[in-house]
């Protein structure tokens, strides 16, 4: 027979508590925030190079494999305002040579613009559209300030363009881009 124990006792008397050293799903995504948070401050566009394409113009193809759910770049420009995005927008519509690379989208019930018309060394803004892109977009808050980044949909290869679905259907786009078709 067992012996009655005037006390009780747990099984951590007798063995240490061991804890797991693996990161909750919270930490983990505080993490990847920080890291894009950093990689968009810092303006560092890597695993990515511009090339050209016969009857298409630049592209962006990747130089490294990218992970579904990773962060790509940044779509970077100007951010302002729908209102200041208007009339830049009948400026540029002026000018048959300057391309359109205005992207407007919903933040906290107001709507924005991120013009990234401006010709820079930033490779976001030349990522082409496609129906079936392999990227989309996704609204990456810092400090209650929107920045528009572009995220894997799917596993992407080195040497594959990347592409994202500009969602552009208007009857006036269409007609005046039909590639906004494929």
């Amino acid at each position: 027979a067992l012996p009655i124990c005037s006390q009780n006792r747990k099984v951590t008397d007798y063995f240490p508590v061991r804890r797991s050293g693996r990161k909750s799903k919270t930490e983990i995504q505080t993490e990847e925030k920080q890291r894009i948070d950093e990689l968009i401050k810092s303006g560092k566009e890597e695993g990515m190079k511009i090339d050209f394409i016969d009857g298409k113009g630049r592209g962006v193809f990747a130089t490294r494999d990218f992970n579904r759910g990773e962060f790509v770049v940044e779509y970077h420009g100007d951010l302002i305002e729908i209102t200041d995005a208007k009339k830049r927008e009948a400026l540029y519509a002026q000018d048959s040579s300057t391309g359109c690379y205005m992207y407007y989208f919903q933040y906290r019930s107001k709507t924005y613009c991120v013009d990234a018309t401006r010709e820079t060394n930033r490779l976001g803004r030349l990522i082409n559209h496609s129906k079936s892109g392999n990227c989309h977009t996704k609204l990456h808050d810092i400090n209650t300030v929107p920045h528009l980044i572009l995220i894997a949909s799917r596993d992407i290869h080195a040497g594959e363009e990347l592409l994202y679905d500009y969602g552009d259907r208007s009857k006036a786009s269409l007609e005046a881009h039909p590639w906004l078709k494929k």
